[in-house]
């Protein structure tokens, strides 16, 4: 497989691209984008047999299942990152090793757990950005990793492509292999 096959399969939707002035319509559409992306992921999954669920998406790459336990784990860290940007003063929020966490034995887990996870979550994720002052949305934390600032805002324009990408992924697999 060459290296633009392999970056179509690692990123179907391309990569997160945030628009230079973020707009009320942007916010709108990547609240519903993460509002919905719970029920959107369990349709997409719900008839997958085990085995379909242990496929990776890509050589080398994550299976469905761990693909969904991911997008909770991932969702989880940014809720907990927007709560340290609302309530402390620009904070350095704690990195994770996602690739390390995927190799835990949670991701063996039926993803019935991480789909309820995911659900309840977004809906309290939801609730809280619905609810923010026009000020808090302009809050910002730095990234260790990169050292950079990232505002809330820019977040949930990444958290809402992020869901889609995932998704992408798996939807990508599943046409690939006719599991229709």
């Amino acid at each position: 497989m060459d290296t633009l096959q392999l970056e179509k399969l690692k990123y179907p939707i391309g990569k997160f691209e945030a628009p230079q002035l973020i707009s009320e319509d942007h916010l709108s559409l990547w609240f519903k984008k993460l509002k919905t992306l719970p029920s959107r992921v369990d349709l997409a999954v719900q008839k997958l047999n085990e085995s379909q669920l242990d496929t990776p998406y890509r050589p080398e790459g994550w299976t469905v299942r761990e693909v969904v336990h991911h997008l909770a784990d991932s969702h989880h860290n940014a809720y907990t990152r927007f709560k340290w940007a609302l309530t402390e003063d620009q904070p350095t929020i704690k990195a994770y090793d996602e690739n390390a966490w995927a190799k835990g034995i949670d991701y063996k887990a039926p993803i019935s757990l991480s789909l309820n996870y995911l659900a309840a979550l977004h809906e309290k994720l939801i609730y809280l950005l619905e609810n923010l002052e026009q000020s808090d949305i302009t809050k910002s934390f730095i990234h260790p990793a990169t050292g950079e600032k990232v505002v809330l805002k820019n977040m949930v324009g990444m958290y809402a492509w992020h869901g889609d990408h995932h998704l992408a992924q798996i939807m990508s697999l599943m046409e690939r292999e006719g599991w229709g």
